[in-house]
């Protein structure tokens, strides 16, 4: 198991585009500059030995020096040892609608990124409660069984899509039945749904599934996604945006949030319903409900020990600040082809 220890690090790999552009900038403004002092023949005989091809040589691993000095600080780690532990908690399903309404924009970016980001959190929150991922659409699938580790939840929650399930629609029923047949069969407690949708049913059954859940003691919660208003919903071909949907007739599809089968299913289960609005302001409400349960002994397994793997980004980091200070900006007839931007140089490098 692969993980980084402080990931947040790597927000600040975003420095690296910027510093690109900025050198950039520099080297074409010295370029102008120069230019405007003659001919670059004439450049070159008064400064024989500036070379732009080792300057850009220089800021390159200078960038890769910073670069692997952030992922360092990021610490990868890789799991080493794998142990049995013993919890107290309750199984937590998290089914998470993932049909193309859930690219709708009244909630930025969209309703799917909004609902990535709540359950990350909300994993995040989490005590020792097993969890386990379902998305749905048309269909219902298992994403990830019920575990104790967290961090593999968060990297099967990242691969989460409206692509992973083909068939479109909405079956909140199947995603019922699923979530039911994946907890533990033999009793008829500490087992909790968060159901994550727009609420647009698209079939008939799922009251009647959650009714059945809640006779095996299963709590649903239910969180609503969207906005009364509604948004059209978005088609996209090859990753770029070409339009909204359509329907038979030529207009535009509104996808607006439909809360009374949310409520309704939340009520039937001695759950709580809750509308998402993006600030992520249901967490704290659904861990208490969560807390609230009566908790079970279980046992899995997962990484209870990670070796450390910075040492290795920064070795390496530290060699390119090596390498960059013992090269000298002066032309010595090395690199002379090397061109980082793809731009001429300003002056003529000496043999």
């Amino acid at each position: 198991m692969f993980r980084f220890e402080n990931e947040n690090y790597l927000w600040a790999l975003l420095i690296i585009p910027i510093l690109l552009v900025l050198f950039w900038l520099a080297m074409r403004w010295r370029k102008n500059a120069l230019s405007k002092f003659g001919e670059s023949s004439l450049i070159n005989k008064l400064v024989p030995d500036l070379s732009f091809n080792k300057q850009r040589l220089k800021f390159l691993l200078y960038l890769g020096a910073i670069a692997f000095t952030i992922v360092g600080l990021a610490n990868p780690q890789v799991g080493s040892k794998l142990e049995k532990v013993k919890v107290q908690g309750v199984d937590v399903m998290i089914a998470i609608d993932v049909s193309k309404s859930m690219l709708a924009e009244d909630l930025s970016p969209n309703r799917l990124d909004v609902a990535k980001r709540l359950v990350s959190k909300l994993i995040e929150k989490l005590g020792n409660d097993r969890i386990g991922l379902i998305v749905f659409a048309g269909n219902a699938y298992l994403q990830m069984p019920l575990t104790v580790d967290y961090s593999a939840a968060k990297i099967f929650l990242k691969t989460i899509n409206t692509d992973l399930v083909p068939t479109q629609g909405t079956a909140l029923g199947q995603a019922i039945e699923l979530a039911k047949e994946n907890f533990d069969q033999e009793q008829n407690k500490f087992k909790a749904l968060v159901l994550i949708t727009d609420g647009e049913n698209h079939e008939t059954g799922a009251l009647d599934a959650a009714e059945d859940a809640h006779e095996e003691g299963v709590v649903i919660h239910t969180l609503g996604i969207g906005s009364e208003e509604g948004a059209p919903i978005p088609e996209f071909s090859r990753g770029s945006k070409i339009g909204y949907k359509k329907d038979k007739a030529g207009n535009i599809v509104n996808s607006k949030i439909k809360e009374d089968i949310l409520m309704e299913i939340s009520e039937s289960t001695d759950g709580k319903y809750f509308r998402v609005k993006g600030s992520q302001g249901e967490i704290p409400k659904i861990i208490n409900q969560l807390k609230d349960m009566e908790k079970k002994d279980f046992e899995d397994r997962v990484f209870t020990d990670y070796a450390d793997q910075f040492q290795y980004f920064l070795f390496i980091a530290l060699l390119l600040l090596l390498l960059e200070f013992f090269i000298s900006e002066r032309s010595k007839g090395w690199y002379k082809n090397f061109n980082l931007f793809g731009t001429k140089e300003a002056t003529v490098e000496s043999k």
